[in-house]
């Protein structure tokens, strides 16, 4: 590590995601010093068990960077954290202690934003297991759908699990024609539409999107059934990212697991006008980390 002067900042940032969260920590010139994972941190979990995730996830970080008690009270944080937006989550946050500088909150989906266009206006298509457009505008912020399974996330994984079990029961009762794709399904079901039912009872959107990956193979493979399943959920997607450029994005970039599967079933226009991203998630958080400094 380069030796430091006292007035010198350390920027941390933090990506909490329903699956794992994820540090980073970097210096004033961009050098990272220490990483860190965990596991699950969202509100879902109850905010002791979110805080407790995250910081598992700093600690390691900070302990890898080997920065001292001084050096940590120099740290300014960002924490981009799934769930944020849930009643009296961000409250409950930023009442608790922490040894920072600084430690400012987002969404995830706002720090995955942040970190693909370098903190520059833009948007983001989030397709994973549910869907999101989120963007900055001129100070303003801009939301589209991602208002939770199954009231909306069109176009994510979990639509796609839904639509494919909603075929399999129709094709079951010779409402369509049953294909490779619906046979496999209802054979998930023991081909009994009751076991459906009795799965749909538990089932969360975690559940219907673990289905995807069998539909856009079967699509892939021609299927008709995933075919039209997928040529749905992809117009889903592009009415997203057409949406955010008429709010006023000047880009767009299409993030979550399902972004690669689905790319090739977009509509040309909306393909050609997609931009890489620049960072992850992690980067944005860093960005909001630095913004505390240049506020002061």
């Amino acid at each position: 590590m380069s030796a430091e002067t006292d007035s010198s900042h350390y920027f941390l940032g933090i990506d909490g995601g329903g699956t794992g969260c994820r540090t980073r920590i970097e210096d004033e010139e961009g050098n990272i010093l220490g990483q860190g994972l965990s596991g699950p941190a969202t509100t879902r979990l109850g905010i002791e068990e979110a805080w407790a995730s995250i910081a598992r996830a700093f600690d390691a970080a900070i302990e890898e960077a080997g920065l001292g008690p001084d050096e940590i009270a120099r740290v300014h944080a960002g924490v981009g954290l799934a769930g944020i937006g849930r009643k009296g989550a961000l409250e409950a946050l930023r009442a608790i202690g922490h040894p920072f500088a600084s430690i400012d909150f987002v969404s995830d989906g706002e720090g995955a934003c942040l970190g693909a266009h370098s903190g520059r206006d833009g948007a983001i298509v989030i397709a994973g297991t549910g869907s999101i457009g989120l963007g900055f505008v001129e100070g303003r912020r801009l939301r589209v759908g991602g208002y939770g399974f199954p009231i909306s996330d069109e176009g994510s994984g979990a639509y796609l699990g839904l639509k494919v079990v909603q075929l399999a029961l129709r094709a079951h009762d010779g409402r369509q024609e049953m294909t490779a794709l619906l046979t496999e399904i209802m054979q998930r079901f023991q081909n009994d539409p009751m076991d459906a039912v009795a799965w749909m009872d538990r089932a969360s959107a975690t559940d219907y999107a673990a289905l995807a990956p069998m539909v856009m193979r079967h699509a892939d493979q021609g299927d008709a059934a995933g075919r039209r399943i997928v040529q749905g959920a992809a117009g889903h997607i592009d009415t997203l990212v057409r949406t955010l450029f008429d709010k006023g994005a000047p880009r767009v970039s299409l993030l979550g697991g399902l972004a690669s599967p689905l790319e090739p079933w977009l509509a040309p226009d909306v393909r050609r006008r997609l931009k890489p991203i620049d960072g992850d998630a992690v980067s944005g958080a860093i960005i909001l980390a630095r913004r505390a400094v240049c506020r002061r």
